[in-house]
C-alpha cells in the first residue's frame, strides 16, 4: 500500500500550477522534487500562495469537488474602497457569465495582511487610485473567479493570494517554500 503523502506549498507568482510547460515558464517542477502528487486544484499563472499537492485521490476529490463545497481562503488587493454595496454583493452572489456565484463571506481589512512578502515585480497601482484589501472566502473554484467576481462589483483584483484551503494553511510558508503536512 501506498503511502499517503501531502505537502503545502506557497506557489510564487507567475509560477504555473503544474508541472511541464512547453513554453518554459517556470512550473511546480521547479518547488516540487517529490513524485507521484498532484496538485489539488489550481492558481493562476497571475496569483499566489496556497497550493495543496497530494497523491491521496480521495483527498484531492474532497478539495476540489464543487459539491463538498470546501472553502478557500483569500487575501485580495484591490483597486479602490469597496462600499457596503460592494460588499453585499460579493457575500450575495456575483452574476458572471457562467452565473451567479454562491455566496461568499467577505471582510474589509484595515490593512494588508500580517506578515506579508513582497511581490517580484511589485505592484503599481495607478496614480491617484488608492487601494485595499479584503478577506474573501468562497467555496466554488470557477475559472478566475476571484477576480471576475471583484470586476464584477467594479473593484479590480490588483494582487490575489490563497492563504487557507479546507484545514490546510499557508501559515508563514514563504514564497516557493513546501511543508509536508501528510500527518494532517
Amino acid at each position: 500500500m501506498t503511502r499517503s503523502i501531502t505537502l503545502v506549498l506557497n506557489k510564487p507568482f507567475r509560477v504555473l500550477s503544474q508541472f511541464t510547460d512547453e513554453a518554459g515558464r517556470k512550473t511546480l517542477a521547479d518547488y516540487v522534487r517529490q513524485p507521484g502528487v498532484y496538485a489539488a486544484g489550481r492558481l493562476d499563472f497571475d496569483s499566489e500562495g496556497l497550493l495543496v499537492l497530494t497523491n491521496d485521490g480521495a483527498l484531492k476529490a474532497r478539495l476540489i469537488d464543487p459539491r463538498s463545497a470546501t472553502p478557500k481562503s483569500y487575501w485580495v488587493q484591490l483597486e479602490g474602497r469597496p462600499d457596503v454595496a460592494a460588499l453585499n454583493k460579493l457575500e450575495r452572489g456575483v452574476k458572471l457569465k457562467d452565473g451567479l456565484t454562491a455566496p461568499a463571506q467577505v471582510e474589509l481589512m484595515a490593512k494588508a495582511p500580517p506578515s506579508l512578502w513582497k511581490r517580484r515585480p511589485a505592484i503599481a497601482p495607478r496614480p491617484g487610485r488608492p487601494t485595499s484589501w479584503i478577506s474573501l472566502t468562497i467555496t466554488e473554484g470557477r475559472n478566475r473567479q476571484v477576480r471576475r467576481m471583484t470586476a464584477a462589483v467594479g473593484l479590480p483584483t490588483l494582487r490575489l493570494i490563497r492563504h487557507r484551503v479546507g484545514d490546510f494553511q499557508l501559515a508563514g510558508l514563504v514564497p516557493g517554500e513546501l511543508r509536508d503536512v501528510s500527518a494532517q
